[in-house]
């Protein structure tokens, strides 16, 4: 009789499934761990990749041009994702801004540089990777469990406040690039009853 070898799954002893998005307090916590600890550019990626909603290979593949003119971070960018090769557009808040700016400035970045570049000479900005284990960093800073966390946590976060908000999918849709809406209900994870809800509150 053959012996049998049981091959032990990939999955095992990982959390698989969507990552949460971060809570308004736990937001803060980060942002002030940061500024507290002067980790200028971890600031302006945090913030950055709050406003913009974008993938992580997206945010890392960013240059200075692509959200700043004539020295100036612009209110609102636009880029073209990488997975749809779809435009997305998105807006960046006065404290992004601010972050931005003087990373910017200390880096002292030029418009054709990526705005994160890589301190590893094989690669002209961070990879997904490095993202990824800087994320962990910032979620372990403040108690979190950082294998719960991931970078699509950060694409997640906003868009989440902004659906419960305003229970608009549309706009969410509009905002992340997705082009089915099926796509951003799985994304949120709207549950039935939050679809009831929805349903209840339009009137024909």
């Amino acid at each position: 009789m053959e012996a049998t070898h049981s091959r032990e799954p990939w999955n095992k002893g990982k959390l698989i499934g969507p990552k949460p998005p971060l809570k308004p307090k736990e937001i803060w916590a980060i942002r002030i761990q940061l500024q507290n600890a002067r980790l200028i550019r971890d600031l302006a990626m945090f913030n950055l990749a709050i406003d913009s909603k974008l993938r992580g290979c997206d945010l890392v593949n960013l240059r200075v041009r692509d959200i700043a003119h004539g020295g100036q971070v612009l209110t609102r960018a636009m880029v073209v994702q990488r997975k749809t090769q779809r435009p997305v557009q998105f807006e960046l808040t006065e404290p992004t801004r601010v972050a931005v700016t003087a990373w910017v400035e200390r880096g002292k970045l030029r418009p054709e540089q990526y705005l994160f570049p890589s301190r590893l000479s094989t690669s002209p900005h961070l990879s997904t990777r490095q993202y990824a284990r800087i994320v962990h960093r910032w979620v372990a800073s403040i108690g979190l469990d950082p294998t719960v966390y991931g970078t699509h946590t950060m694409r997640r976060t906003k868009a989440t406040l902004i659906y419960k908000r305003t229970k608009n999918l549309r706009a969410v849709q509009i905002l992340l690039g997705h082009l089915k809406l099926e796509s951003t209900i799985r994304y949120l994870g709207i549950d039935v009853d939050d679809a009831l809800e929805i349903s209840e509150q339009t009137e024909i």
